[in-house]
């Protein structure tokens, strides 16, 4: 009789433990339930020491499961001073690089030093972690690392476009990790959640047109974890998915990045020289 392979569950792949950054709410708070619900512990990084608390009292509540809090701003030059002794003990089995800072209004109208700090939050901390852990897992020959991007990734966005340049930096790096570190045994994944129903969208007060559909939280996850080990990049949604292809083969570039700044302007808009 022929012997079947079993396939690895995601604990054994992924596990024992698993670090989420901006896990106190959000489509972070999201990733640590459903990593917790897969049977992994979780490291929960954020700025908020009480949200953190209390999410991971539900995740042990709930699942059973342990879990370490580490109140960090990953904005600060010295983060792994900070996050490294509280993980080293830990076997960090998958890093989700989700942590990002999401406001839309005119470029010029930021600070200069809250591009930079949004700079720092959305890409420059997701490279340091994943150089850091990236190592360890390698030389284990398993693990797995996603980034966070966004379909704003695919072409220049309009009134997001520091924010739009960070995701574009992290799906690259992570298409580019995929291969790499995938010769090691460490799974890659740009995840490109699209429009979600978060309290980061929310705040930015968007209105009911737009092009793609927003999704919920536990979808995005759920798609994001799915397709880990399966694909260098993808974006959640189907709907999304055809939207993005649309613009990306059915117009020029600059026909779609016009198109997305009307489509961003109609949504968040209009902006005046004071918003």
């Amino acid at each position: 009789m022929p012997i079947v392979a079993m396939e690895t569950s995601f604990l054994e792949k992924y596990g024992p433990w698993v670090l989420v950054t901006g896990a106190s709410r959000g489509l972070g708070a999201e990733f640590a339930r459903q990593c917790a619900e897969r049977g992994l512990n979780v490291v929960l990084a954020a700025t908020n020491a009480d949200l953190l608390e209390s999410r991971a009292h539900e995740l042990e509540r709930d699942y059973g499961i342990e879990t370490r809090t580490v109140v960090l701003d990953l904005g600060r030059e010295d983060i792994l001073q900070h996050l490294a002794p509280a993980t080293e003990s830990l076997d960090i089995g998958l890093l989700v690089n989700n942590a990002g800072i999401s406001n839309v209004r005119p470029f010029l109208h930021n600070d200069l030093d809250q591009l930079v700090h949004q700079l720092h939050v959305n890409a420059r901390a997701g490279l340091i972690l994943a150089y850091h852990f990236g190592e360890k897992m390698a030389d284990k020959e398993r693990g797995g690392i996603i980034f966070l991007s966004s379909a704003s990734a695919l072409h220049g966005t309009a009134y997001c476009a520091n924010y739009a340049g960070t995701k574009a930096y992290n799906l690259i790096l992570a298409e580019s990790l995929w291969y790499e570190l995938g010769k090691h045994g460490v799974d890659v994944l740009g995840f490109m959640a699209g429009p979600t129903k978060t309290p980061g969208w929310d705040a930015n007060e968007p209105r009911s047109r737009r092009l793609v559909k927003v999704m919920d939280a536990k979808t995005v996850v759920a798609a994001a974890l799915d397709a880990l080990g399966k694909r260098p990049s993808i974006i959640a949604g189907k709907g999304n998915r055809l939207g993005y292809f649309t613009l990306g083969v059915m117009m020029s570039r600059a026909g779609a990045i016009r198109t997305l700044g009307r489509s961003m302007n109609r949504m968040f808009g209009p902006f005046s020289k004071s918003n």
